[in-house]
């Protein structure tokens, strides 16, 4: 169980957004947002549970239900869950690191007061879990980032980072699913497909999987 009252507030009419860490993210915490979000679907009036990092967006009817109910009701759920890790599907994912398509390799290195050989080591021989998938479709906000590599994000956002970029924010990882704008810095890239609109299942990794980054190639 994870200690702490989360706070709840409103999105909109018809949506509130649980903060369960109001601080910085933390594990335990992010499974808890996992479970809540489970049984959160099963209260009537609510349509949908989108777990974010540490935070779980829950979007209900009103013309069915009240923001003053579903909050009661998320806070018992919050505290008479429990947490419990997700068994998700382990993904390999090679990466080539630098070059025109990780074009913040060197800067991340020096950032970081490290070579790029090490740097590139101790990102790869990280342990990463899909957090939460958001922002756009198939994208996966990664934990497990070595805190040693963690970059905040650019002042100024790139309108279009290319699919497939490996990426760095903050003290998360993460890849691109498709060609977007970003503000992450790009230290490499994958050509495993995150998202494909056709197929039958089109998004890749779901929350709870767990990533592992092999190298491919540096260049520096």
């Amino acid at each position: 169980m994870v200690a702490g009252t989360p706070h709840i507030s409103l999105a909109g009419s018809g949506a509130l957004l649980l903060d369960g860490a109001q601080g910085a993210f933390n594990d335990a915490t992010q499974e808890l947002v996992w479970a809540v979000a489970n049984a959160a679907l099963s209260l009537e009036g609510v349509r949908e549970a989108v777990p974010g990092m540490n935070n779980l967006l829950v979007v209900f009817d009103p013309l069915a239900t009240d923001a003053h109910c579903v909050g009661g009701q998320l806070m018992s759920l919050w505290a008479a869950t429990d947490a419990h890790a997700v068994t998700g599907t382990h993904h390999t994912i090679p990466v080539r690191y630098g070059g025109t398509r990780g074009e913040d390799l060197a800067g991340w290195a020096a950032h970081c007061g490290m070579s790029v050989d090490e740097t590139v080591r101790r990102h790869a021989a990280a342990a990463y879990t899909v957090a939460a998938i958001g922002a756009m479709p198939g994208f996966p906000y990664l934990s497990g980032l070595d805190p040693r590599l963690a970059w905040a994000r650019r002042g100024t956002p790139r309108l279009k980072v290319a699919e497939g970029a490996v990426i760095i924010g903050g003290a998360q990882a993460g890849i691109m699913p498709m060609t977007a704008p970003s503000g992450w810095h790009i230290i490499g890239h994958t050509d495993v497909k995150l998202f494909k609109a056709e197929a039958e299942l089109p998004v890749l990794l779901r929350p709870g999987d767990k990533i592992r980054f092999t190298i491919a190639g540096i260049e520096a």
